[in-house]
């Protein structure tokens, strides 16, 4: 999608969702002001904002599809038919955000069109992605679940039970630290458990280790549990 096209569909986006939820509505025409006066050459030069902008343009278009469904039996219908990391996201996650305060919003909206957003983990989140669907789970990635609700990953395994996931490669002396903002971010958002992963690149195949506690606690970890796995 040329960068003319995200500006129009976004637009469109709007009209369309204030007649079916206005909370949206306010958080498209946020995202509209931000990138509203930025020249389309210099926005498709920066590709961390177009594919943000058309993560949140799907999710919208998914989300005003539902939403505009006739009856309760229609939506359950069509959440039947996702799978569980897409349910949880649509129907749990999504509208969390749509409908909250999201007081970090404004701080990486900034830092990604600066091109300060530095995804430091990026390859080692690919590599368990990869892991994960070879072993017969499933992923779920974006974000707005990366940069406000201090998920990498959610991940779901036999059981279909979404997990969120954060992957670190912290210092020791920051550990507990970023733990700590980790678990009050989950808990500010009612994320009810999630993996606080930390990884050491020296130890040897440390990616299958991380992918056999990611699938197993996605199975297993209770709810109102918050696991640190370093």
């Amino acid at each position: 999608m040329e960068a003319k096209e995200i500006k129009d569909k976004l637009n469109l986006l709007i009209e369309q969702a204030a007649e079916i939820d206005p909370n949206l509505t306010t958080k498209l025409r946020d995202i509209n002001r931000w990138i509203k006066h930025i020249k389309l050459g210099s926005l498709i030069s920066k590709p961390i904002v177009v594919a943000f902008l058309l993560e949140v343009i799907t999710d919208s278009q998914v989300w005003l599809a539902i939403k505009s469904l006739p009856s309760e039996e229609d939506k359950r219908l069509q959440f039947e038919q996702m799978t569980a990391n897409e349910r949880y996201w649509y129907g749990y996650l999504f509208p969390k955000w749509i409908n909250a305060t999201d007081t970090k919003f404004y701080i990486w909206k900034k830092k990604m069109m600066a091109g300060e957003f530095n995804q430091a983990d990026s390859d080692i989140i690919k590599y368990i992605a990869q892991d994960v669907v070879h072993r017969e789970g499933s992923f779920w990635r974006r974000y707005i679940a990366d940069l406000s609700m201090a998920t990498d990953l959610i991940v779901s395994n036999h059981q279909n039970k979404p997990l969120c996931i954060q992957v670190t490669s912290v210092s020791e002396e920051f550990h507990n630290t970023k733990y700590q903002k980790w678990q009050n971010s989950l808990q500010l958002w009612e994320i009810e458990r999630g993996l606080f992963l930390s990884y050491n690149p020296q130890d040897n195949d440390f990616i299958h280790q991380l992918v056999n506690v990611a699938l197993y606690n996605s199975d297993h970890l209770a709810e109102g549990k918050y696991m640190n796995f370093s």
